[in-house]
């Protein structure tokens, strides 16, 4: 690896270390890295000359220099929902997902770090994404998944190539596990929430949407939350987008009503979120009852003058079957966005704003809500 590769620095209290000879999270505070790296706004920005995959944006990635995994991600359609409401399919990527923006861009830094190797903790997806990805990179992997998880999902990981290990207890459990393994030596922990590299993979997604508008952004990104990979990665590019003087939108949050501990860190004005319970609900993706970025996530919602929003079961159950009518098969969790701003919400929270939402997640990974 070359020295001009990022290193990590912890938001909390400045601690900074080399990638190459880094714990997985701070080891002052045990909490996530993030990534000393902000591309220069006045670098050639011209995806249309690049591979036909994420790495298309490569002068505002910090993986400098060849790349050598790829599964031609990322360029997902960009089609019209509603009036003014676009929905990106980003479960049309390689292995149904979203996550493998993030996923790609662990396995090529897990490449080039050459780990013995690789492991990962997930509900689902991100688990998926890593155990593809890695297979495409040479790297052996073990992925760490709570108790309930789809079974479609663990055979997809097994199918991979991967060591599925199930964890009695629900998601946070299956974390520690994980980042106990990750202590032990030559082992590579492909954490979509503790590695920063995983969020600069996620910020593709807001840099599509502008590229497919022409060099613009809507008024609105509607994000589904858990871990808020996906929203801090929007947040990322956003930022990165207006140094460029593109005119940034707000950001809406989605929830769970069963598990929100974002939601109700946000209501009561709080910088960060107390953990709650982690009840049952459709939405297992993000069911994440103590996220550790919930300071990032809380200030970037507040900063961009956006909010969260909350959709129960219920809705859930109903804009998966609507989004199916439309033609969109995707699981639960991905109907999040659509229950939150869809015809059935109890007031207009979009207020006749343009907006982007995502389609996260293929149904064929879970199948129609019961």
């Amino acid at each position: 690896m070359t020295h001009a590769t990022p290193g990590y620095v912890c938001s909390e209290d400045g601690t900074r270390a080399d990638v190459r000879t880094a714990p997985w999270g701070c080891p002052v505070c045990a909490g996530p890295w993030d990534l000393d790296f902000t591309p220069d706004p006045a670098a050639p920005l011209d995806p249309s000359a690049g591979p036909n995959s994420l790495w298309r944006y490569g002068s505002v990635l910090p993986l400098p220099g060849a790349f050598s995994v790829s599964m031609a991600e990322g360029r997902t359609p960009l089609v019209p929902l509603a009036e003014r409401i676009h929905a990106k399919l980003d479960f049309l990527m390689p292995t149904l997902s979203f996550k493998d923006r993030g996923a790609v861009m662990l396995a090529e830094l897990a490449r080039r770090l050459a780990p013995q190797r690789v492991v990962a903790d997930s509900s689902g997806n991100a688990g998926t994404s890593v155990a593809a990805y890695c297979a495409r990179a040479g790297l052996p992997c073990e992925v760490f998944v709570p108790e309930g998880v789809s079974e479609k999902k663990t055979e997809q990981m097994r199918a991979h190539g991967a060591a599925v290990r199930v964890i009695a207890g629900g998601r946070e459990a299956a974390a520690r596990a994980a980042r106990t393994e990750a202590d032990a030596p030559g082992v590579f922990y492909a954490s979509h929430v503790f590695n920063p590299y995983f969020l600069h993979g996620t910020k593709t997604y807001v840099y599509e949407v502008w590229e497919e508008l022409g060099g613009r952004l809507p008024e609105v990104l509607v994000l589904p939350v858990g871990n808020g990979t996906l929203l801090l990665g929007a947040a990322l590019a956003v930022a990165e987008l207006t140094r460029r003087g593109v005119r940034p939108p707000a950001l809406i949050a989605v929830q769970s009503q069963a598990v929100a501990p974002l939601a109700e860190a946000f209501a009561a004005g709080a910088q960060d979120a107390d953990p709650v319970p982690q009840l049952p609900t459709l939405a297992e993706g993000i069911a994440i009852p103590a996220p550790p970025r919930a300071r990032q996530i809380l200030a970037a919602v507040r900063a961009s003058g956006g909010t969260f929003l909350t959709v129960p079961d219920t809705h859930l159950r109903e804009a998966q079957r609507d989004l199916a009518r439309r033609g969109f098969f995707v699981e639960p969790t991905a109907a999040a966005c659509w229950a939150a701003v869809g015809p059935w919400s109890p007031s207009n929270p979009l207020r006749g704003r343009t907006a982007v939402l995502p389609l996260c997640g293929a149904g064929a990974k879970s199948g129609l809500a019961p």
